[in-house]
C-alpha cells in the first residue's frame, strides 16, 4: 500500500532462516536441560538425593558405581571422588543458556524486533516448558514476517 512504511530486516531472508534454525535447536536443547535441572533441584532439595557416578563410600570403603546417594544433613556427600552428575546438569544448562541467548540475540537483531521480544525469548531458558511454547510461536511469527515482507531484506 502507498504511504505504508517499508519493513526492513537486519539481514537477508536466508540469514534469518539460518538464525531461526539455530534458535530452534537451542530452544529445544535448553528446554530439555532446564527440565533436567528442575528434576535435579527437586531431588536435591526435597529428597536430599544427588546423582553420582563412581567414587568410594567413606563409611565402608566400597566402590560406588552409578546412582543416587543421600547427602549428609550438612550437604556433604558420603562418597569421595566420583563424578557428580547433578552438578554437571547445572553447568551444562548454564552454558547452553548462554548459547541460547546468542541464538536469541541473533534472531532478534536480524528481525529488528522490539527489546521486549528479546527479553521474552530469553525467559524461555529459565522458565520450564516456556522455551517449547515460545519456539513454535516465534518460529511461526518470523516466517510470517519474511513472507509478508519480501522486499524487506537488506540489499548488499
Amino acid at each position: 500500500m502507498p504511504g505504508q512504511p517499508v519493513r526492513r530486516f537486519g539481514g537477508t531472508a536466508a540469514q534469518i532462516r539460518s538464525a531461526l534454525g539455530f534458535y530452534k535447536v537451542m530452544a529445544y536443547l535448553t528446554g530439555i536441560m532446564l527440565l533436567l535441572l528442575a528434576v535435579e533441584v527437586v531431588l536435591r532439595y526435597v529428597f536430599g538425593l544427588v546423582l553420582l557416578m563412581g567414587g568410594t563410600d567413606l563409611a565402608t570403603g566400597a566402590s560406588h558405581g552409578f546412582g543416587f546417594i543421600s547427602a549428609n544433613p550438612d550437604g556433604s556427600l558420603p562418597v569421595s571422588g566420583g563424578f557428580n552428575l547433578s552438578v554437571a546438569v547445572l553447568i551444562v544448562h548454564g552454558w547452553m543458556y548462554v548459547v541460547y541467548l546468542v541464538a536469541d540475540f541473533r534472531l532478534w537483531s536480524l528481525l529488528r524486533w522490539p527489546f521486549s521480544k528479546f527479553i521474552l525469548i530469553a525467559l524461555g531458558g529459565v522458565i520450564p516448558f516456556l522455551s517449547f511454547v515460545l519456539e513454535g510461536r516465534i518460529h511461526a511469527q518470523a516466517l510470517r514476517e519474511i513472507e509478508e515482507n519480501p522486499q524487506a531484506a537488506r540489499r548488499y
